[in-house]
Formats: structure tokens, C-alpha cells, sequence
């Protein structure tokens, strides 16, 4: 796994430093295969017998692709429930790495697809007792994984942190980023940045569109003390963030990153000049083409963004 690879977006923040840290350079194309990693390590510490135990997981996408990666190469069986939240493409990838797949299409109280996902997950093992729940949103191998590699990888390469800012999935790429920057560097400022409709945070519940970031259920994962500061982007604006940086700098970057750019750019004349600025890129968009880079597909749920950033619509 690449933990050292950045480029500069100093135009974000005018007058600072701003490093963008690229995980979608991993081998299974994000920030989650260092979950995944650490998930199924742990199953394995636990005393579970592979590969008779069949492992299963809930997923936007990423963490689904990266599991079934890991899975493959064990020779472990997985099965990753998602939501038509997921790309067509991330619910491919895994099922060629030999996941089963089930998508989840039944809205949960909130709006979303989590809770379903999960009362799913809990029908599944009440049936099947040689089935082990990964479990991403309680497990603390998670956030241990993202606080001895991404976050010792910030504070290594970069070397000294005014603002960090960490985009808020099911927390566990936050939660050990943010325990390594509060042990090793606290004067770094810890910014939390999730979308608006997430119920992570206690924000009203609203329909997202967008995998990666948010959630319709609080993970357990989750504790606050270490943030400084929560900040909650439209996810329109994380389209027309991405959209724009593809078009005028040549990034291809996903939803997810897109949406912690828009935070940086926000707080921008908050910043002071000579700070250094870090942000995390989960992933790339090259897994996002038929969603947030497709005209169409915008076009149905943001009119708004028009001109340069979207094209017309084919009829």
C-alpha cells in the first residue's frame, strides 16, 4: 500500500500550502483497503476458522472492492451488500474478485439505505451461523489501521499540520486520523467534512446520492472529542467541485473527495496566510463516470449545475 503521495492545490487556499494526499493510488483504488486489511485480519486474530467462515460486510462500494481484493487472495468467501447508491462499476469490480453481491434497494427511516443494509446483514447471520460480520461501523480495527498509516503518513510527509481536513464515511479514516493529530500534533486543527442530508453528526436526514461520505446511522465507531469542527457541504456543490477540477486542472477525483475540497475552499478566508493545509482524496472518479461525470445523470438530480460544468443533456 502507497501511504506518501500528494500534489498541491495551493490555489485553493490563497497565500498557504495546500497538499491533497492520493490514496486512490492503493491497489484497489482507495483509502479502504486499509480497512479491509485490518477488518479481516482482525476476523482472523479472533480465532474464526478460515476459510471455512464466510465473511460478510455492508458497502457504498469501495470497501466492498477492496475486501473481495483481499478476500481473493486469501481465498476467503464474502458476501457485500450495497444499495443503488454503488456504482455499477464498484458492484462489478467486486463480484469479478469473486464477492457475492446483494444490493439493498429498500429505503431505511432516515432516507437512506444503511439500516437496511445492516438489518439485512443481521437476517443473514440469524440464519446462518458460519457467517462473520466484519462489522466496519463498530469495528475499532478500523480506525486503528487509518491512525498507524494515514495519519503517521500526514504528519510524516508533510511535517508540520495547521488544518487537517478529513471527510466523514463511516468514520473510521476520521477517527484514527484525527487520534494520531491530536497525540503528535495538536496544534493541528481537525475539521470533520461530511454531506447534508448525513445523519452522522445529528444533521437532519435528507436523500444523498453520492457513496462515500455520510451516513443514515450513527457509526459506533464514531467519538467527537478529537474534532474540532464539523463542516456539512451540498452535494451539488461536491459535483461541481469535481466536475470543475477535471475540466480546468485535469483531476479526476471522486464524490467524496470533491466534497472535502469544498470545505477547503470554504474556509479559506479563515485561513491565515503561511498555514499549511492537508485534506485526504479517498479515492478517484474514474469509478464515478456514469454518475457524477455523466450529464445526464446531474442533470436529473441538479438542474442548477449548468454552463461549462455540464453540458446539455442528450434528449
Amino acid at each position: 500500500m502507497l501511504d506518501d503521495l500528494f500534489i498541491r492545490l495551493d490555489q485553493l487556499v490563497p497565500g498557504s500550502s495546500v497538499f491533497l494526499k492520493l490514496e486512490g493510488l492503493n491497489p484497489a483504488g482507495s483509502v479502504k483497503l486499509k480497512t479491509a486489511v485490518a477488518l479481516v485480519e482482525a476476523a482472523e486474530d479472533s480465532g474464526y476458522c478460515f476459510p471455512r467462515t464466510r465473511l460478510i460486510e455492508s458497502t457504498s462500494g469501495n470497501l466492498g472492492v477492496a475486501l473481495a481484493m483481499v478476500c481473493a487472495a486469501k481465498g476467503y468467501a464474502l458476501t457485500c451488500v450495497t444499495d443503488p447508491n454503488a456504482t455499477l462499476q464498484s458492484r462489478r469490480l467486486m463480484e469479478v474478485l469473486g464477492a457475492e453481491v446483494a444490493v439493498i434497494d429498500v429505503r431505511d427511516a432516515q432516507g437512506g439505505y444503511l439500516q437496511s443494509r445492516i438489518d439485512y446483514i443481521r437476517e443473514r447471520l440469524r440464519r446462518d451461523p458460519g457467517l462473520h460480520w466484519l462489522n466496519q461501523y463498530a469495528n475499532p480495527a478500523g480506525p486503528r489501521a487509518h491512525r498507524d498509516r494515514t495519519g503517521r503518513a500526514l504528519l510524516r510527509e508533510i511535517g508540520h499540520i495547521d488544518y487537517a481536513f478529513i471527510g466523514a464515511g463511516t468514520t473510521g479514516t476520521l477517527m484514527g486520523c484525527a487520534e494520531y493529530l491530536r497525540r503528535h500534533s495538536p496544534v493541528t486543527r481537525i475539521i470533520a467534512v461530511d454531506a447534508e442530508g448525513s445523519v452522522t453528526f445529528g444533521g437532519p436526514p435528507a436523500r444523498r446520492h453520492i457513496p462515500g461520505l455520510g451516513t443514515s446511522r450513527r457509526p459506533e465507531i464514531l467519538d467527537t472529542r478529537n474534532i474540532d469542527e464539523v463542516v456539512l457541504i451540498p452535494e451539488a456543490d461536491s459535483v461541481d467541485m469535481c466536475r470543475t477540477l477535471a475540466e480546468e486542472r485535469g483531476l479526476l477525483l471522486g464524490g467524496s473527495t470533491g466534497t472535502v475540497l469544498c470545505a477547503v475552499q470554504d474556509a479559506a478566508k479563515d485561513i491565515p496566510d503561511g498555514s499549511v493545509v492537508a485534506a485526504i482524496s479517498p479515492d478517484f472518479g474514474d469509478r464515478y463516470l456514469e454518475t457524477i461525470y455523466n450529464d445526464a445523470w446531474v442533470a436529473e438530480r441538479w438542474p442548477r449545475i449548468t454552463g461549462h460544468k455540464i453540458s446539455q443533456a442528450p434528449a
